[in-house]
């Protein structure tokens, strides 16, 4: 009897430990899944240069690649699909094209680029990118004005997620404006001043007859250009001034009617009178900033990075200090014009789904990201929210924000845009040099742009679908 107890004693004590060895390993199994390695994925991600710093360029060690290293570490701290590299890379503006032609022929483009959408809109049309509209909700397009999206939409998809902007306006000299006696055109330090059309030309006239001489020798009312094809924004903005929209409902031009003419006749009507620098056709943008800067022109265009730079020459003692200030072209309707050049991502079409989700994810994430949205005040801030957070640190947002109404797509988002760059000037040479008439050069121009556009169609995947 004592043996049987025994016994049985032992094997309890044998199945006792055998439970606690099952839930044991049973628990093992539990703790082993929760910190099971996730997959990792490794992206990347070029931009042109942008700003430095995080933040800003004061804080230590900022350079170009700043803020995308830390977006992509919270990024990866916080998403909990996969482990996340993103490997970032700067290159020159001048290079971009190039690298990315090389990357894409061999099958091996970035996954992700920053960029201002101007240059990178052939990309679309080529069938490079990939759609965003999947990442891009209602609270994003409440605070974001309409006429941001329309400038990043090819199509009925959105291809790049709109993140900060460099608005173009005209820039005017106060200072020379009071020596001709029109104080009363001259708007707030903070306000994009509006000039009817009649405004803008008596602005003009009372320029060239009223400066001062002595004060202001070879000095000109405006700067005008079409050395090449550096500029062609503004240039864009004055051929619409009387009403005609460039670009139809197909994406071809359509300029070579009544209003069209007549912008080129007014271009050419105000370099003939001396109202502009002479020689307009042998001058390039970069010419007229630099008379702009030693008040050889009393009008001049800018962006808001030129005019930050310009600010900021003239505190550093680089240039003379005047006062500048900001205003839109003017327009016959009294409707203002003015444009912008939309910075934001792109996702390239890697054919690699797992690639192409994480970097949408990624896109969204810096995109939207209450901390990491702020950063876009380097630039002009796409988000009224943060337009209005910052309009005390610089109150040209809250202006530049208002202006956005005022806004036209100058790309028109068509294939070829990079193209029609290089067919217009040589028209505007023409009709400076008196080579051809204003209604010949515009006639040309249309044919030759839509020839551009009806071959770059061809090709793009957009327009076929």
């Amino acid at each position: 009897m004592i043996r049987k107890r025994i016994l049985a004693t032992a094997l309890s004590g044998v199945l006792a430990l055998s439970a606690l060895a099952g839930c044991a390993a049973k628990d093992t199994s539990k703790s082993d899944q929760g910190t099971k390695a996730k997959e990792k994925v490794a992206l990347s991600l070029w931009l042109t240069p942008q700003w430095k710093g995080v933040m800003g360029p004061t804080e230590k060690g900022a350079d170009f690649d700043s803020f995308f290293k830390y977006a992509a570490d919270k990024f990866s701290k916080q998403y909990k699909d996969y482990d996340v590299k993103v490997n970032v890379q700067v290159v020159a503006s001048d290079q971009r094209d190039e690298l990315l032609n090389v990357k894409l022929n061999g099958g091996t483009p970035p996954d992700i680029f920053f960029e201002n959408t101007f240059a990178m809109g052939d990309y679309a049309h080529r069938g490079a990118l990939v759609p965003l509209n999947d990442i891009v909700d209602d609270s994003a397009k409440k605070d974001i004005a309409k006429s941001y999206w329309d400038s990043v939409t090819f199509g009925k998809d959105i291809y790049f997620y709109p993140f900060s902007h460099m608005p173009g306006t005209l820039v005017y000299n106060a200072d020379m404006f009071k020596a001709a006696g029109l104080d009363q055109y001259v708007g707030g330090e903070n306000e994009i001043k509006t000039w009817t059309l009649a405004d803008y030309e008596k602005i003009l006239n009372t320029l060239k007859t009223n400066l001062p001489k002595d004060k202001y020798p070879n000095a000109y009312p405006m700067a005008l250009y079409a050395l090449n094809n550096q500029g062609d924004t503004w240039n864009l903005a004055y051929l619409r001034m009387f009403g005609n929209k460039f670009f139809d409902s197909k994406g071809n031009i359509a300029f070579d009617d009544s209003k069209g003419v007549k912008a080129a006749k007014w271009l050419k009507k105000i370099h003939d009178e001396g109202l502009t620098n002479p020689g307009a056709e042998s001058v390039s943008s970069n010419d007229t900033l630099a008379m702009f800067q030693n008040q050889k022109l009393a009008i001049s265009f800018t962006n808001s990075v030129l005019f930050n730079n310009a600010k900021a020459d003239m505190a550093s003692g680089k240039a003379p200090k005047f006062d500048i200030r900001l205003a839109n072209i003017p327009s016959e309707s009294g409707k203002p014009l003015t444009f912008t050049y939309v910075s934001g991502a792109a996702v390239f079409d890697t054919k690699d789904k797992t690639r192409i989700k994480v970097s949408k994810d990624f896109v969204k994430f810096f995109s939207t990201d209450p901390e990491l949205v702020k950063a876009s005040k380097n630039g002009v801030p796409v988000r009224t929210s943060v337009a209005k957070e910052f309009k005390a640190q610089n109150p040209l947002f809250a202006a530049y924000d208002a202006n956005a109404k005022y806004l036209f797509n100058f790309t028109g988002n068509v294939p070829g845009y990079s193209q029609l760059r290089q067919a217009l000037y040589p028209e505007l040479q023409a009709i400076y040099t008196g080579q051809k008439t204003p209604a010949q050069a515009v006639k040309d121009y249309q044919t030759n742009g839509n020839k551009i556009i009806k071959d770059a169609k061809a090709n793009s995947v957009i327009s076929n679908k």
